[in-house]
């Protein structure tokens, strides 16, 4: 079986990737390893399904002929991530009443919804609403959206981002929570959380281009599909439904309810602020659920340390994609995922070639190629709470997710500024590239939570992501109008759909400078003594001091 699926395999691989005996990142063999693993056979990479069974094969097959050892448990090339898949049907029942009144929900376009919970349906049955404004449970900053409110059994509503993401000069919020610069608090991720540790059975939030950094588009792109680790039944952290609310059905919805909306956003920026029943609104939901638990892998490799084996140099990237979802305009269904994150698993592999090619590092430099990133970063989750390496002992990840395709640029677009001594090593090698740093235009899309090098940082381990999503760099060719330009055309029209595949237009000068930049940084850091450090301020600090002893 195993023998037929890397024959059909082999018909799909550039030949020969062993091929490029100098000591330079090819941009020919990224290329070609991207057109390899975008072709329909892998049907879009999704975890879980066939494309998943070819990809992980595909992918060890590369490293065993690069030389590379296997680096995951017990000697073994893979990680078992086990994942719970859910995916909502056609709604049976999806409304807004209020007393004799009836307001259905289009899923797609008023409303989308997914679930994470273990059931054959999901089902709402007449819930309140409650507006929760940002809501953010932060004491440290000595911030509560919720007050004590009892949200047991209701809907939470919530505006995305931070409570200061649209404050004005003058308004006492401002710059508590990062200015412009997105913290944990703001992404999807926690509101969905919190809504749950709150006590309510949905969570809503409602949808902003601003805020998200993203369109409704890339909301509704996963197509009622959902993942999860698998976790007990005592031990479920999500509501039964979560989801968005366009911003024009949540405009009318407050509307309804006799609210404003646009001045509730101004009320929710103040710690004043109290939680507001959209009085008289009940939703109800019953959509039928198909669910299964799928045996996911991540694929690790490495390279065995000659002084200190025990020190680890991580690079990641992850491998899925989205699958196969509706027909586009042009008709194409498989999302490929080429540029996200086909190149960053074609830079790790470009990347251990030369490392295996060259002297042994004295630490070990381990290759994680993640699987369900897509899902909720679940694969590097799983491998962040079940590490192969200890975290203590681990000197740095180093992630490559999205890389420009529009040619050689001036800068470095650095996401996480002020986090940690990374970014100093970054602008040095920047440097000598003749190139300067630009900090995250759009630090309010939070980029830095929504990568894989994220369950790492909050285990403590220094970390730098290489991102082109970062905004616009300045392009030799065009300068940062062109960048600019470049991100709004990928974001708007091709991110997490099918057009995010190979193009003969692609211009990887910038992107082969950038994958550069990575492996001189990882290569300094396997052949040192030093350790990087979080910076003063940063949320990551203290898990990392806490075992400075095992450092010495």
């Amino acid at each position: 079986m195993k023998r037929a699926l890397l024959a059909s395999l082999a018909l799909t691989l550039p030949a020969p990737l062993l091929a490029a005996p100098d000591n330079a990142i090819d941009a020919k063999r990224i290329e070609a390893m991207v057109r390899a693993i975008t072709t329909d056979d892998f049907q879009g990479r999704a975890p879980g399904t066939p494309g998943e069974e070819k990809t992980i094969a595909w992918l060890v097959e590369q490293f065993r002929a690069l030389g590379l050892e296997p680096g995951g448990p017990n000697g073994a090339w893979t990680q078992p991530v086990p994942l719970l898949h859910t995916r909502l049907g056609t709604p049976t029942r999806l409304e807004v009443t209020r007393g004799a009144a009836t307001q259905p929900l289009e899923t797609g376009k008023d409303i989308y919804l997914s679930t994470l919970q273990p059931k054959d349906r999901a089902v709402i049955a007449n819930a309140p609403m409650v507006f929760v404004g940002y809501g953010v449970k932060a004491p440290e900053r000595g911030w509560d959206d919720f007050k004590g409110v009892d949200l047991k059994g209701k809907i939470a509503v919530f505006l995305i981002n931070d409570p200061d993401f649209e404050a004005k000069d003058g308004e006492a919020v401002k710059d508590s929570f990062g200015g412009r610069t997105m913290t944990y608090y703001g992404r999807w991720t926690y509101k969905f959380e919190e809504a749950a540790r709150q006590g309510a059975v949905g969570a809503l939030i409602v949808h902003d281009a601003p805020g998200a950094g993203y369109g409704w588009n890339v909301v509704v792109s996963p197509g009622g599909e959902n993942y999860d680790m698998v976790r007990p039944a005592d031990r479920i952290t999500s509501v039964a439904l979560q989801g968005w609310l366009s911003g024009e059905a949540a405009t009318a919805l407050f509307r309804d309810a006799g609210l404003d909306l646009a001045a509730l956003r101004v009320r929710a920026r103040s710690k004043d602020f109290l939680p507001v029943e959209l009085k008289g609104a009940r939703f109800a939901a019953d959509i039928p659920v198909t669910r299964e638990v799928v045996q996911s892998r991540n694929v690790l490799a490495k390279i065995s340390g000659a002084k200190r084996p025990d020190e680890v140099v991580m690079l990641g990237a992850h491998w899925d994609a989205y699958g196969i979802g509706k027909p586009d305009p042009q008709g194409r269904t498989i999302r490929a995922g080429a540029n996200d994150d086909g190149i960053g698993v074609a830079a790790l592999l470009e990347m251990a070639r030369l490392f295996r090619a060259g002297p042994k590092p004295e630490r070990t430099i381990v290759f994680g190629m993640w699987s369900a990133e897509e899902r909720g970063l679940l694969g590097s989750e799983t491998y962040a709470a079940n590490p192969v390496y200890a975290h203590e002992k681990t000197v740095a990840n180093l992630t490559v997710d999205v890389l420009q395709t529009a040619g050689r640029a001036k800068d470095v677009i650095l996401i996480g500024k002020g986090q940690n001594t990374l970014e100093d090593d970054l602008a040095r090698f920047a440097a000598k590239q003749g190139r300067t740093i630009t900090p995250d235009a759009a630090p309010e899309r939070g980029l830095f939570y929504r990568a894989d090098h994220f369950p790492l940082a909050k285990r403590g381990v220094p970390v730098l992501l290489m991102m082109g999503l970062a905004g616009g760099a300045d392009l030799v060719e065009g300068g940062r109008a062109a960048g600019e330009k470049w991100v709004s055309d990928y974001t708007t029209n091709c991110y997490h759909q099918a057009c995010d595949a190979w193009s003969a237009d692609w211009n990887l000068d910038g992107a082969v400078m950038d994958m550069e930049l990575v492996r001189s940084m990882a290569s300094e850091l396997a052949n040192s003594n030093r350790w990087p450090e979080w910076k003063p301020g940063s949320e990551f600090k203290d898990v990392r001091d806490k075992s400075a002893d095992k450092r010495r």
